[in-house]
């Protein structure tokens, strides 16, 4: 079966924010939104992914979240003093939150037609989709939540040897950032599934190539830091929920993903061992099953009353 993908397209999501996406599979597929983490422009969710959830019978959006990609630069400087102090919960009013980019996903699906969706978000992208369902549950079919954690500061935190890649000052250029960001995903990534270095750097040269912003990802880092916890509004969640984490993740502890499954009644927690902060390519299929299986579970006649 051939699967339908679009060019990429742009879509007004917010005052002084458009957002550039692209879609897999057929309209008549149930609406499903893919959200990425910090920093990571829409190809960081693998085409071959996105065409499997298209023929498990999703119509797929992917897309570059504001200050990534080819979406919208937004202002507001963050100095690495406030990211310091945010670490520290003390990092004051960032330039936007999590609920600003819940709401940019929102925007994409009112520009899509959709009046509600299934949503699966990794990372910083796993926090936008909680932060989606919690804010306005009439509009989510059923969320997957991977490699994420719900804003309480004592669960998912960095391993302590991540931090000086995290914050610390980069070279400029492409070939820098290109082996930077190989030595990153070397940090971070599945013990259990190691990347082809070929496959990692090319990743990295269509980043660049996409366009990055350092004053961007600053900006969603502050974003995450001062999120706030979610534990008490995610306990009357509703719909579907299913939450995926690695054994092995350093940059979100798995103790993130184990809180966010406890805090959702009947949410379906799968820790897979071996698995960093990454998507290998060997896990895709598991992946589609999680995600349809959950999406299956959704009344849909009922998803028009996801709250308590």
């Amino acid at each position: 079966m051939s699967v339908a993908v679009s060019d990429e397209l742009y879509a007004p999501v917010a005052s002084g924010v458009e957002l550039c996406y692209q879609t897999f599979g057929s309209p008549d597929g149930d609406p499903l939104v893919l959200v990425m983490g910090l920093g990571g422009p829409m190809n960081w969710w693998d085409p071959e992914l996105c065409t499997m959830l298209a023929e498990a019978g999703f119509h797929v959006v992917r897309f570059d979240n504001r200050d990534t990609g080819r979406s919208s630069r937004l202002e507001g400087r963050v100095t690495r003093g406030q990211l310091v102090r945010s670490f520290l919960g003390k990092g004051g009013r960032p330039p936007y939150t999590l609920s600003d980019m819940a709401n940019d996903a929102f925007g994409l699906m009112d520009h899509l037609g959709w009046d509600s969706a299934h949503i699966v978000g990794v990372s910083m992208g796993g926090m936008i989709v909680q932060t989606m369902a919690v804010e306005q549950p009439k509009r989510v079919r059923s969320m997957t939540s991977i490699m994420s954690t719900l804003g309480k500061r004592t669960v998912g935190w960095q391993h302590p040897s991540l931090l000086p890649q995290l914050i610390g000052p980069r070279a400029a250029g492409r070939e820098a950032y290109v082996a930077s960001s190989a030595k990153m995903w070397q940090l971070i990534g599945s013990p259990g599934y190691p990347s082809e270095q070929a496959k990692v750097r090319k990743r990295a040269e269509e980043t660049f190539d996409r366009g990055i912003s350092a004053s961007g990802v600053m900006r969603q880092m502050v974003a995450i830091l001062n999120q706030t916890d979610r534990s008490r509004q995610l306990a009357i969640l509703k719909m579907p929920v299913a939450v995926v984490h690695g054994s092995a993740d350093k940059m979100v502890h798995v103790s993130g993903g184990r809180a966010t499954a406890r805090a959702v009644p009947g949410a379906e927690l799968i820790v897979i061992d071996g698995m960093g902060h990454d998507m290998p390519s060997e896990l895709f299929a598991t992946f589609t099953d999680v995600i349809r299986r959950t999406a299956d579970r959704a009344d849909v006649s009922g998803s028009q009353d996801q709250s308590a």
